[in-house]
């Protein structure tokens, strides 16, 4: 075994369930494994199979409202991964961010082996300087990172997402199992479906006789209750993560724009509707391993913009997808799982 060997993802929940399958990788050769995750994916982090401990730091080269960089910060977080004896790290980064940072604060805490991605010269930093070629899947760039370092997925292991099992019981909330899920939001604007699109969908769904219920994180309240009406039943804050991932492995479908809810439905093994607006590439970060759809226009003018707030009058990559496309796929990927 290889000791304590510390995983970086320090983005947001969704980035962390794609993190997956290279945890599992790392866990399968380590004594110990301990996620550095960033305060918005700590929760994610607590259902990751393999994860023996989770540190959680904000990194101010990545957060998109980050801290104040301060001396005692710094040395703080330092002194924490000393502590814990890492002896090796994995680093994975999204295409956008550097590994150099935080592979400076591990080599100052004794961290011996440090493998990531790097374009950029990275000196005396890393042990492992990994190259990608091509445009893979988010799951895979990073399963990817954890080969070049020397691990593998234990035998049996298809390199899907995945979460910790038992979930709870949550018919108290939902009912028994087979519903469809629609939610609304998105950590940033630009990439959500427009409030009265989802109305349209609810009502949709629910003249068709599906069972339709929203989902929102805490602070979604006012959203959920909206789009939900009187024809769905709205879980909007009511539900913790592993909570709502049980909703989700209750469900059907899963209809939600490109936000961290699609990849836990993935990881749950339930099909998606994505509504993917392509600030982002949808071959990189859509639903992975699981039956999807993605809706939107990928060539529309936002297209790799990587934009918080839709730079195009109008959002219409996504505006102009009306709810009869969403019913359709609905139906369509019931009729395919079905068969």
């Amino acid at each position: 075994m290889r000791g304590t060997v510390l995983v970086a993802r320090q983005d947001n929940l969704g980035d962390v369930l794609l993190a997956g399958p290279a945890v599992r990788a790392v866990a399968a050769a380590a004594d110990e494994t301990v996620l550095l995750a960033g305060p918005r994916g700590r929760a994610a982090a607590d259902l990751l199979p393999g994860v023996d401990r989770v540190l959680t730091w904000c990194a101010p080269w990545i957060d998109p409202d980050p801290p104040e960089v301060r001396d005692a910060g710094v040395e703080r977080f330092v002194e924490q991964v000393r502590a814990l004896g890492v002896s090796e790290a994995v680093l994975l980064t999204s295409f956008h961010q550097s590994a150099l940072p935080l592979a400076l604060l591990l080599r100052m805490a004794g961290v011996r082996r440090i493998g990531a991605i790097s374009e950029d010269y990275p000196g005396s930093l890393l042990d492992v300087r990994h190259r990608i070629t091509g445009d893979p899947p988010e799951p895979e760039r990073a399963l990817s990172v954890a080969r070049a370092c020397g691990f593998e997925l234990p035998a049996g292991d298809a390199g899907r997402l995945a979460v910790r099992r038992p979930l709870p019981d949550v018919r108290h909330l939902v009912g028994r199992p087979g519903y469809v899920v629609l939610h609304p939001a998105a950590s940033v604007p630009a990439r959500e479906w427009p409030v009265q699109r989802c109305r349209q969908a609810v009502r949709a769904l629910a003249d068709r006789g599906h069972r339709v219920v929203v989902t929102g994180a805490p602070g979604d309240e006012e959203l959920t209750a909206e789009v939900s009406g009187s024809r769905a039943l709205d879980l909007g804050g009511r539900t913790s993560l592993h909570e709502l991932a049980a909703v989700l492995d209750g469900a059907d479908v899963v209809i939600a724009p490109n936000t961290g809810p699609a990849h836990l439905a993935a990881a749950v093994g339930t099909p998606v509707v994505s509504l993917f607006a392509p600030v982002v590439r949808a071959e990189r970060w859509a639903p992975y391993g699981v039956p999807a759809v993605v809706l939107g226009d990928q060539e529309a003018p936002c297209k790799d913009s990587r934009a918080r707030t839709c730079p195009i009058p109008g959002h219409p990559c996504l505006s102009d997808v009306d709810a009869s496309a969403v019913v359709a796929a609905v139906e369509s990927m019931l009729r395919e799982v079905a068969a």
